[in-house]
């Protein structure tokens, strides 16, 4: 089942509808049109219907869902979608289809008129095979299984990359630069184009007023050039590094600052290697998954500017877009495998104090947390050694709260803490007393995310009595930096006599009490 649930655009349906979907895309000025596939290869759309984007032959808006008939048993591959909106799918035989907004041609057709149901795109692509389709605001593009690219409609800046800047009606094959090269991914911002290339070459055209072609320049290109740092940044990419450049007004870059970049500018994550990253041009929010499973944030969320990546509790970058982008819509074709195929990772995540299959429970404060004896030795010294010697399928748990023990084991099973910064506390107390250092330096991190003025001198006490060292310099510098504040908290005046002295004496050779 693939969980539509947290967009709006999908509360009316029934819950028996909503398990039969397999793919599904957001979409429009507010989120308020939607397409989605069924189990049983159905398309079916709802909303607005604003420009005919639904494909259903009309211009009425529809809160139910009606089917698309010419598009059911297509199989959908990929799909994108403009601002006018226009949609465009690539199915599994390779042939592209195209409707709505069509005032640009870019449905490339050869016309202007607006589509009000999906129609082939035929022209130069007739003995093609189409893998991906990207659509920028009125202007689309597409890869086909012999890496070249094809892009049609809206080209006052040069995003079709013809070498001009009329309007292109019908599909061209983009060669200039790209003559005899491979590519193998495609994007669109609003007004400019991207391509990967199989050597790792990236080349960018069209609009670059605010350097989002990453040249180091602010000049509009009408023809695809390679940007300057490219064996650079690829080489980081694979490493799993993020770059980022072009506008940065709401903090889209995640930069730290909201400056425009004309160049690709790392990402600070901490040193986390970034699986996945999220962004579209429909709205200024940008998102990462990292291989441990955490998820990152950060531009225009909610109405709130992010200039730095967030840490969320979210499971998926698809998550941020539902609950934070303005306008909520779906960053790509959201898909899951019709057997509902799930990862290692996935599976274990979903075991996790699971009773069905566990072999072993923890009794911590009067609750039951189930686990898995060979899981649990697998991950873990501690358990290794306990689970050898006894055969027990029930331990109790005097020395952590139940909260503190349910994170320690979840983790075990995730690789990620699901704590808050102030019980992070607990859980390096247990993740010191069992010699998890991985964890350790995971509470760390979350402690340092939480600090403010009034808990500062506490989470310094932790650090010190856990030895935390990286946690304890942490603390303490910004003790010092927020002197005045910290000083007059509760937590100051209740501070244990040697951890104040020594506190004192290394603030003093900082010259914190200097005038």
């Amino acid at each position: 089942m693939l969980d539509v649930g947290k967009w709006p655009v999908f509360a009316l349906l029934p819950p028996e509808e909503l398990r039969l979907i397999r793919q599904a895309c957001v979409f429009g000025s507010a989120a308020n049109e939607a397409l989605y596939v069924t189990v049983n290869d159905e398309v079916f759309a709802l909303g607005t219907n604003c420009s005919g984007c639904l494909g259903l032959g009309d211009l009425q808006s529809t809160i139910e869902p009606r089917r698309i008939d010419v598009l059911c048993g297509k199989k959908i591959v990929s799909l994108s979608y403009g601002t006018g909106p226009h949609v465009v799918i690539a199915t599994a035989d390779g042939e592209v289809f195209a409707w709505g907004h069509n005032g640009y041609s870019q449905l490339g057709n050869g016309t202007t008129n607006h589509g009000l149901t999906p129609a082939l795109v035929s022209t130069n692509l007739l003995n093609k095979r189409v893998t991906e389709v990207a659509c920028g605001s009125h202007h689309t593009i597409a890869l086909t299984t012999d890496g070249e690219v094809y892009a049609w409609g809206y080209n006052n800046s040069g995003q079709v990359g013809s070498g001009s800047t009329a309007n292109q009606p019908t599909p061209r094959r983009v060669s200039s630069c790209l003559q005899n090269k491979v590519v193998v991914n495609i994007a669109c911002g609003q007004l400019c184009s991207m391509a990967v290339l199989d050597n790792g070459e990236i080349y960018g055209w069209g609009y670059n007023c605010n350097g989002q072609l990453g040249l180091g320049n602010n000049g509009n290109q009408q023809t695809p050039c390679r940007i300057a740092l490219c064996f650079f940044f690829i080489k980081h990419f694979y490493e799993g590094f993020v770059y980022a450049w072009g506008a940065n007004s709401y903090g889209q870059l995640g930069t730290g600052n909201k400056s425009n970049q004309a160049l690709p500018t790392l990402i600070n994550t901490d040193k986390e290697r970034m699986v996945e990253v999220a962004a579209c041009h429909t709205s200024h929010t940008s998102a990462a998954k990292t291989q441990s499973g955490q998820v990152l944030m950060w531009g225009q969320c909610r109405g709130q500017a992010i200039a730095s990546p967030h840490l969320t509790h979210f499971s998926s970058t698809d998550d941020v877009f539902a609950c934070f982008a303005t306008p909520a819509v779906t960053w790509h074709l959201l898909s899951v495998d019709g057997d509902d195929y799930l990862t290692v990772a996935q599976s274990l995540k979903k075991e996790f104090d699971s009773p069905e299959i566990s072999d072993l429970k923890f009794l911590v404060d009067g609750k039951c947390i189930h686990v898995h004896k060979a899981l649990l030795k697998i991950r873990c010294e501690h358990f290794r050694a306990l689970l050898n010697e006894t055969d027990e399928d029930a331990i109790e748990i005097h020395q952590f709260s139940y909260l503190v023990y349910r994170a320690f084991l979840e983790y075990l099973y995730t690789d990620t803490i699901n704590l808050p910064p102030e019980d992070a506390i607990g859980l390096l107390d247990l993740a010191t007393f069992y010699r998890e250092t991985r964890l350790k330096r995971l509470c760390q991190e979350t402690i340092k995310r939480g600090i403010s003025e009034e808990n500062a001198i506490t989470l310094l006490s932790a650090a010190v009595k856990y030895e935390a060292r990286d946690l304890e310099e942490f603390c303490f510098k910004f003790c010092v930096n927020h002197l005045t504040a910290v000083t007059q908290t509760q937590a100051f005046a209740d501070m244990d006599h040697d951890l104040l002295k020594n506190f004192i004496s290394k603030a003093s050779r900082y010259g914190a009490f200097k005038n």
